[in-house]
């Protein structure tokens, strides 16, 4: 009897654990993506605003193809033939002002095109390579690009000239000295034939001098350096170009063990952190002085200052001295007469715009954006890139900034310095552009809610938002070119992207254009995942994805899952990039875990302070966010303690390493997939904006970077990686598994992908990968008493 009595509690853990079961496996959703049907994906309009042409897959072919649907029979999707394909498109083009006319290059034949009649045009045949083609001022006049120098056609005189002379070599040394030698001249006085020569040769280079009616011609000469974004000011007066002389940084190799060749090949890949700065220089080509010059820096404010964090190194000597910079080509007022740049120190704390004075190459400062962290978000990210322009007046321009904390639209009178915020608020904005007629915005932004995308239309110098979508979730929406109607592709949490269409209005209703699901995909009741916050140690509330199983099938046990990326948004209402994630989480749910998917500290679609919450302490806030997780699962789901796993890949295989190897009183097990093990090994663009660089700021490294904390490790942890990673090296964890081996730790091991870079291409790998994801949790979390 008492034998029975032990059985009994066994008995019952075995038949709730059965009972947990799901119609999803591993095997089944990480097969090829093409299982769960077809979506579509970068949507472009016919010229005529009548067709909608976008990427997609009927056929089951290798790739996506082209296919269009015709409004006029929206029923019907078809496969664009290559022949059609190749008439669309228009490299090399460029429209005037009102839109109404169009040049692009085909084959040896610039072609001009009147969008309102229909008709075309070939102005003229050019044989070299051409780039850069654009009207100018002067609609009359189209510059473009051949052969490192800027050509200018008239289409009035149909005639073609040379506006600017560079050469891409030495300037010529000038002679010392005319006089003959006196072998020469011994030669010339002997020899009858060879002085008659020499002199024939004299006459016609005076000649050639003579008709040349006394110009001079001008040549830069680069001297061998490299120069791009060679453009002409509308006004025909400046040239502008780059010169741009790289840093000599040694380079990773990543070797591919397994080459078609049968050798290992290496691959080549990035750099480390801390590498030393590329020059860029604007130089500027008078055409009408005949002289190039480049663009001074040295006066901008705060060129000089030194960061925040050098306080905390009061032993070194800390020297003022201009910061290394990035310029943006500079950005022409549409009359030509005034031109913008961009600036951006090395260290990205400092993004100046500036306007550029043509003459002098001097510049003014008309907003200065400085962040003792980083200089970033929406439409301010990337080097010279983002929203920066001018308004049709050529009195305005307009940029994004987050001066508020959140990257909204702004104006500023180039005149006056006056500086006028369009848009304001706790939400972001995205991707903002101009109506045709210059008198209204479009923009994209997440005013409604943090996890929501909406379109809006809004008058020019500001006011009133009108919301032109209405379907909750993201829609990311086109235009058509006569701006009648909106082309939307739409996703939901729990339903993939499909292409939409709706007149251009607020509260006009969405027509859906494509049903993309296959009947396998659409037999499973995908969950819409909750979306809750709660509350950090520092107070701040924390957004996050919550799966919840039903009560029946609950074992108590509980995962988290660390996205990737860093500055990513993985909380909110359309469907995840993390798809296989996604999809793992319900099969994860329907065996009995609570799930839960969190936005922690730097993730995007919050502001500037969530953004850069993790500066100088990766594995600070963005790991207390998930032991505060962790935490609020104890508390408010009935999840049991010593039951929690936690995973992710890249950024969140960091998190993963982090979290086990110090709070493994609160994780029993995590999978760290592709991750980075000490951030001194990563890239310089990611990583120097948030620890700054190891050389300066050791401080910041050491205390971020998972293997110096490696003999915490406590629970059971799984390391997957590619071997063939370009992104974060494999290299990376094998370092940190021979600092476990020296550590005695035996509660590891490592699963490693011979063909597989960062981001996973195999379904094989996947299977894999997964599988082992999930025998880990199983095996670690569910045989812990209730």
């Amino acid at each position: 009897m008492q034998r029975k009595l032990l059985l009994l509690p066994i008995l019952l853990f075995l038949l709730s654990e059965a009972s947990a079961q799901s119609t999803l496996s591993v095997e089944y959703i990480m097969r090829d993506p093409k299982w769960m049907g077809v979506f579509p994906s970068s949507p472009e309009w016919s010229e005529d605003g009548k067709q909608i042409f976008f990427k997609y897959n009927l056929d089951g072919d290798p790739a996506d193809s082209l296919y269009k649907i015709d409004l006029a029979n929206p029923t019907q999707i078809s496969k664009v033939h290559w022949a059609e394909e190749k008439a669309l498109a228009r490299p090399q083009s460029d429209t005037n002002a009102d839109q109404s006319l169009r040049i692009y290059r085909k084959d040896h034949q610039i072609i001009l095109e009147d969008l309102k009649k229909k008709t075309s045009t070939t102005l003229f045949e050019w044989h070299e390579p051409v780039s850069n083609l654009k009207f100018l001022a002067n609609e009359n006049r189209i510059a473009f690009n051949s052969g490192g120098n800027i050509y200018v056609f008239d289409r009035a005189s149909k005639s073609t000239t040379k506006a600017t002379n560079i050469s891409n070599g030495n300037k010529p040394k000038e002679k010392a000295d005319d006089k003959a030698g006196f072998l020469e001249s011994e030669n010339l006085q002997l020899l009858n034939v060879v002085r008659e020569r020499k002199e024939a040769q004299e006459k016609s280079k005076a000649y050639r001098e003579s008709i040349r009616e006394g110009f001079d011609e001008f040549t830069y000469y680069t001297q061998g350096k490299n120069l791009s974004n060679l453009q002409l000011s509308p006004d025909e007066r400046y040239a502008t170009f780059s010169i741009f002389t790289p840093a000599s940084n040694k380079n990773t190799a990543v070797p591919n063990y397994v080459d078609a060749s049968g050798y290992t090949e290496d691959l080549n890949a990035r750099s480390k952190v801390g590498n030393s700065p590329s020059k860029v220089e604007i130089g500027i080509y008078d055409l009408t002085r005949d002289t190039v010059y480049f663009v001074t820096t040295s006066d901008l404010p705060g060129i000089k200052d030194l960061p925040d964090y050098v306080k905390d190194y009061p032993e070194k000597t800390w020297e003022e001295k201009e910061r290394a910079l990035t310029l943006s080509s500079p950005t022409f007022s549409p009359d030509g007469k005034k031109a913008i740049v961009q600036i951006r120190a090395f260290d990205n704390k400092d993004r100046w715009i500036a306007e550029l004075d043509l003459e002098t190459g001097a510049l003014k400062t008309l907003d200065r954006q400085r962040d003792e962290a980083w200089v970033g978000g929406p439409g301010v990210s990337g080097w010279g890139g983002g929203t920066l322009g001018w308004l049709p007046d050529n009195q305005h321009i307009y940029f994004q900034s987050e001066a508020t904390g959140y990257s909204h639209l702004y104006l500023l009178n180039v005149a006056s310095g006056e500086k006028k915020a369009l848009t304001s608020g706790k939400f972001e904005v995205f991707d903002p552009f101009l109506s045709k007629d210059k008198k209204s915005w479009y923009l994209t932004t997440s005013e409604v809610d943090p996890g929501e995308r909406h379109f809006y239309k809004m008058p020019l110098m500001g006011g009133a938002m009108e919301k032109l979508t209405s379907m909750t979730g993201n829609n990311a929406a086109l235009l058509s070119p006569d701006e009648k109607k909106i082309a939307i592709i739409y996703s939901y949490s729990n339903v993939p992207a499909e292409l939409y269409v709706q007149d251009n209005k607020a509260g006009a209703k969405a027509q859906q254009l494509t049903s993309g699901q296959s009947e396998e995909f659409k037999a499973y009741s995908w969950r819409e995942p909750q979306i809750v916050r709660f509350t950090a140690q520092d107070g701040a509330q924390v957004p996050a994805r919550l799966y919840l199983p039903e009560a029946s099938k609950k074992n108590g046990a509980a995962v988290i899952f660390v996205h990737g990326a860093g500055y990513l948004q993985n909380v909110h209402k359309w469907w995840s990039s993390y798809f296989r994630e996604y999809m793992f989480h319900n099969l994860l749910t329907d065996l009995g875990y609570t799930v839960l998917d969190i936005d922690y500290r730097a993730s995007a679609g919050y502001g500037r302070d969530w953004r850069t919450g993790i500066y100088r302490h990766m594995g600070g806030k963005d790991l207390s966010d998930q032991v505060d997780g962790a935490k609020y699962l104890l508390a408010e789901h009935g999840v049991t303690p010593g039951k929690i796993g936690i995973y992710g890949g890249s950024y969140g295989g960091f998190i993963t390493l982090m979290a086990l190897f110090n709070h493994g009183d609160l994780f029993t097990s995590g999978a760290a997939l592709r991750s980075v093990t000490d951030w001194a090994h990563y890239n310089h663009g990611y990583t120097a904006n948030i620890l700054n660089t190891p050389e300066e700021d050791p401080i910041a490294y050491r205390r971020s970077s998972p293997i110096y904390f490696a003999e915490g490790l406590q629970g059971n942890l799984l390391i997957a990686h590619g071997m063939v990673d370009v992104n974060v090296h494999f290299q990376d964890v094998v370092r940190l598994s021979q600092r476990l081996i020296e550590l005695g730790k035996d509660n590891w091991e490592m699963a490693v992908y011979p063909v597989e870079d960062h981001g996973f291409v195999e379904p094989s790998s996947w299977t894999d990968e997964y599988k082992r994801i999930l025998k880990l949790f199983n095996s670690t979390l569910l045989d812990k008493q209730q």
